[in-house]
């Protein structure tokens, strides 16, 4: 088995303030995540810090396309750099986020080695882009489409490489229900959608089995997984930027996650959205890492 090495990538550059004047708070994940001894109970290597550029929007305003683009540009390479080492040397990288926008890391260095698919399991599709919608702004809300080409150059272009991921090659697990436009547009696009209510209707474990097996074909060199925190019912992770209700029960997302990690071909995770500002007792921080733990249990 590989060596599972965590990296942390504390980016909050893709998400909008939650107030005048203050920054996302998602750039503590990595941090709670480790007072919860992340790395000592997953027995993981330290794959140390990927610093992150200051968070600056300037003079940006609703119109100007997506704000700290250029820091987000040097973060995806400077990130890509590192995973890719990793996943060159047969390691399994944990990466802990930050916002959503850190999966162009991850999605840019999969390129560089080859062809990818990529299993997203959040509650949005994160697939805002200037042909679907009048607010592009946000890369945490816009990283799948630029992964799959979608925006803006600087971006979507990074070393020539777009798109960094094919549409065919990506796969969607606990959306909610209520996205109807977004579901109709990526079923447009043949891009598989499993919503929060086709998960329970033929099970968690079945459906990511199906999806594990459809990664693993000669076309692939593997498949990254990509966990936002906001999958969950915000009973149990109200901390996170954009709470949307009916999601996920802990026991559903680890079934969800365990055939997927356990697969020779995945190559990676990146774990992103928990804000521990929004968790004051931290109790949100530490069922994340059971989650975690449990999906990546090796025993």
């Amino acid at each position: 088995m590989p060596n599972i090495v965590v990296l942390d990538a504390p980016s909050n550059l893709g998400l909008r303030p939650p107030a005048p004047g203050t920054v996302p708070g998602c750039y503590k994940l990595a941090g709670a995540l480790r007072e919860q001894r992340i790395v000592q109970r997953l027995r993981a290597l330290e794959g140390g810090v990927v610093v992150p550029p200051r968070y600056d929007r300037g003079d940006w305003q609703e119109g100007d396309g997506v704000f700290n683009a250029a820091a987000l540009a040097s973060y995806t390479s400077k990130l890509a750099d590192r995973i890719e080492r990793h996943v060159r040397a047969g390691d399994f990288p944990l990466v802990l986020g930050g916002d959503c926008s850190i999966n162009l890391g991850a999605a840019l260095a999969l390129r560089r080695i080859g062809r990818h698919g990529l299993a997203v399991l959040d509650a949005s599709p994160d697939f805002r882009h200037p042909g679907n919608s009048d607010r592009v702004g946000a890369a945490g809300g816009e990283e799948v489409a630029l992964a799959t080409g979608r925006g803006q150059e600087d971006l979507t272009n990074l070393e020539g490489l777009r798109p960094y991921l094919r549409d065919e090659d990506v796969r969607y697990f606990g959306i909610r229900d209520c996205f109807e436009e977004d579901r109709a547009e990526l079923a447009d696009l043949k891009i598989p959608v499993v919503t929060v209510g086709d998960l329970r209707e033929w099970g968690a474990e079945s459906l990511a089995s199906v999806t594990r097996q459809a990664f693993e074909i000669p076309e692939l060199d593997g498949f990254w997984v990509h966990l936002d925190a906001d999958v969950l019912d915000p009973t149990v992770m109200p901390a996170v930027d954009s709470p949307d209700p009916d999601g996920l029960t802990p026991d559903e997302l680890v079934a969800l996650l365990r055939p997927l990690l356990a697969s020779p071909h995945c190559v990676g995770l990146n774990v992103t959205i928990y804000d521990p500002d929004l968790d004051p007792e931290g109790t949100a921080g530490a069922l994340l890492t059971d989650i975690i733990v449990a999906a990546l249990d090796r025993s």
